[in-house]
Formats: structure tokens, sequence, C-alpha cells
């Protein structure tokens, strides 16, 4: 326990106690249910890694480790981030970060897949990928979750996996989520749903919605990269930790990278907090919405007026 008063005192500083923001209760009988111990230690490990938070301290010199599938484990303390990986001073100071080399890393990546280069819209890239067997998540999936929206948006949104609700139905980002981004979209932007483009990292639920495990985005990304070529955004929207390290190829933290223009392979890549986290933050809406006006403002896009929203 005394790695949780550590991140306590750690955390002191915020404005919001951290017991009260993570969830937590005080120990009593009731709270010492194994169950809710279990339920309460999962978000608390989720609003960690989704702040960017890879390790914790400990007095013998050890860090708290997060296990691919959100659990944790004791190990050695994390080395420091390149410090050449992180944006620093405010959003309007800040300088976009390069992204590694142009469409030349993306036609390296269609060598594994024959003729994924001469797919010419996305129809005939839902039916080159068909009932996709490349990685582990095929035999678990109920649905491949390929893609939503307007196939020559300007705007296109990319988050991390599908999730049940998406797994259920085969559209990304359907849930409570979804629900939250299509009210940013409508409401906030001023556009339908319809007008921007929604994709993944990867186009399978991973057991559990763990986090998408290397071999499996390695087997996915040639069709996002496809995918992203086929439409042919002026703008990318990144949703969480993991699209935009995915994306980037950065361990940066999301929030160092938000709020700040980045460049993927010559288009604009915004990247923002990701709305399940929003759901349990809500205070954080803010600088959502900081992030979407700047793309709105590289859009031309004027906010909506409340009779006008859609």
């Amino acid at each position: 326990m005394h790695d949780l008063c550590t991140y306590r005192a750690y955390n002191s500083h915020r404005k919001k106690e951290p017991s009260a923001r993570f969830g937590f209760v005080p120990m009593n009988q009731e709270t010492l249910d194994p169950r809710l111990l279990l339920a309460t230690m999962r978000n608390y490990l989720e609003q960690l890694r989704e702040e960017g938070l890879e390790g914790l301290p400990s007095r013998s010199g050890g860090g708290l480790e997060f296990d691919s599938d959100g659990s944790a484990r004791l190990g050695a303390a994390l080395a420091a981030p390149d410090q050449s990986e992180i944006a620093t001073g405010s959003p309007g100071d800040r300088q976009s970060s390069p992204s590694p080399g142009p469409v030349v890393l993306a036609r390296s990546l269609f060598s594994a897949n024959p003729g994924l280069a001469e797919v010419s819209d996305l129809s005939a890239l839902r039916t080159y990928i068909g009932d996709c067997q490349r990685c582990k998540l095929s035999p678990t999936r109920t649905h491949i979750v390929f893609g939503v929206g307007d196939p020559k948006a300007q705007l296109m949104f990319i988050g991390e996996g599908p999730g049940a609700d998406e797994d259920l139905k085969g559209e990304p980002f359907v849930g409570r989520a979804g629900q939250l981004l299509t009210d940013i979209i409508e409401r906030g932007m001023g556009v339908r749903r319809s007008e921007v483009y929604i994709a993944n990292v990867i186009k399978c639920r991973p057991p559990g919605n763990r986090n998408p495990e290397g071999d499996e985005v390695a087997a996915c990304e040639p069709f996002l990269f496809r995918q992203i070529e086929l439409v042919g955004p002026k703008v990318i929207v990144g949703l969480g930790t993991f699209a935009v390290q995915a994306l980037l190829r950065l361990k940066t933290p999301i929030s160092k990278l938000r709020g700040v223009w980045h460049d993927f392979h010559g288009i604009k890549l915004m990247p923002t907090f990701h709305p399940a986290y929003l759901l349990r933050n809500p205070g954080d809406k803010r600088l959502v919405w900081s992030d979407i006006q700047e793309v709105m403002r590289f859009l031309g896009l004027a906010a909506p007026r409340r009779g006008d929203r859609r």
C-alpha cells in the first residue's frame, strides 16, 4: 500500500484530491472486499496509463510497471524519456514534432502485403482485408471494425481499437465514448458524423479491452496506412495515448503531446484525450475543446450557433 501513499504525496499538488479522482474510498470492512479493491485498482491504473505515467517509485528503487493487459507488476524503474521526444512550453509556443519519414514508411509496410498498394478505394481495401486471420485477435473477435464515414473526408479521427460495443456492431465509436465523440463532432464542430472518417489503429477487439500488442499493431498497420492514404484527410485527430504513440512512434505522454500540431507523413495531426478518458475526467473536456478549436481554425470551420448545431 505504500506505493499508493507515495503516489498521493507525489500527486498532492493537484487541485483535486487523488483519492477522489481515482475513486478511492476510506478503508473499512466493506471496502476490503477483494472484488472492489481489484476494480478500484484497475480504474487507478487505467487513469495513470492514460495520463502517460508508466511507473511509480518505491522505496527499494523499483517501480510499478504495467503489463499489456493493464495489470501491474513490480520491476526496475523505467528510464526517463528522451528529452528530444517531449514538447515543452505552452501550446502556442511548442514546435510540431516530425514523423519518421513520409509515405516511404507506409510503402515499405505494403511490401509484406502484395497488391495492397494497388487497392484503389476503401471498399476494395475492405475486400482485400477479407476475413482477416493475420494476428491472434481473430479467434476472439465478433466483427472486423473497419471504419466509417466520408471516404474523402477532410478530417479523420483515429482511436486505439474497438471495444465491446464496436465489436458487436462492427462500427467504431458506438458506445458511450462514441456518443461523446459524436457530440464533439456534431454539437461542437457543427459537422455531421457522416462527414468525417473514423477508424482505429487496430480493427479487432483485444480480449478484455487490453492495449493492443506489438505484433497485432504490426499486422494491422499497413491497412490503416492505406486507409489514411485513400481518404487523404487534411487533418487527423489522434484520440488517446495509445493511438497517438502508435502513429508518431513516440512514448511521450499524451498530456505533453496534445494541443500541438504534429506531422504524420505530410498530414497535420492533432493529438487529444480519448473520449473514454473524458467520461472518467469530465473536467478535462475544456482541454479537448481547445484542441478541437485548433483543428477548426485550420479547416476554416466556425463554431456553430446554438440553433445551428446538428
